[in-house]
């Protein structure tokens, strides 16, 4: 049998295997394994958090003193746990008055968000940058200083201005692509920490 994408499937059988609903947990893995973005004890947002596989692996890291929150349109598929919450709504109606709980009291803000896609590149690239975007708005509210943003982004035009308007607000920014996104994606993740509230 022909195998389109080894790679994915390797992530995908892992994922199982380790009990998460999605391979997708093995890229915050890698981000966080090398750039110590999430911490015990911390308070983290997760946005686009379904099916779950982020907020598992943020809830185990965090521990039982740490908290997360999270959002989504579809309903996470994982157990309750005491340290988690959620709100099920489109992050794009997101207010402010949604995350008063949270304002300034955030150490890391993380969104895996992706738009579905059409195919049409500049579409896709379009919608991705328009949920990076909100992601950044909610990220400014809800992050105490120091704190730090995680973002999935597509390449593509204006993508690089979006890039410089955040790194303008934090001390430290990277692009990465972890191991586990597929080869021919455009993906890559923003990674920004030392949130200075400007």
């Amino acid at each position: 049998m022909y195998r389109k994408d080894k790679k994915r499937e390797f992530y995908t059988r892992k994922a199982k295997k380790e009990g998460y609903p999605a391979r997708s947990v093995y890229k915050l893995k890698e981000i966080n394994d090398k750039l110590r973005v999430i911490r015990k004890n911390d308070v983290v947002l997760d946005l686009g958090c379904a099916p779950g596989s982020w907020i598992i692996y943020i809830s185990d890291t965090v521990g039982p003193k740490g908290r997360v929150l999270g959002i989504d349109i579809e309903d996470i598929k994982i157990p309750p746990r005491n340290n988690i919450s959620f709100i099920k709504k489109d992050i794009l109606e997101i207010t402010e008055d949604d995350l008063k709980a949270w304002q300034g009291k955030c150490d890391a803000l993380v969104a895996d968000l992706a738009p579905k896609t059409t195919g049409v590149i500049w579409s896709d690239v379009g919608k991705s940058l328009e949920l990076s975007e909100k992601a950044f708005e909610i990220a400014k509210i809800v992050l105490r200083r120091g704190g730090s943003f995680i973002s999935k982004i597509f390449e593509g035009e204006c993508v690089d201005e979006f890039v410089k308007e955040v790194e303008k607000h934090f001390e430290v920014l990277k692009r990465v692509r972890p191991m586990a996104v597929i080869k021919h994606s455009k993906e890559f993740y923003i990674v920004a920490k030392k949130f200075t509230r400007q």
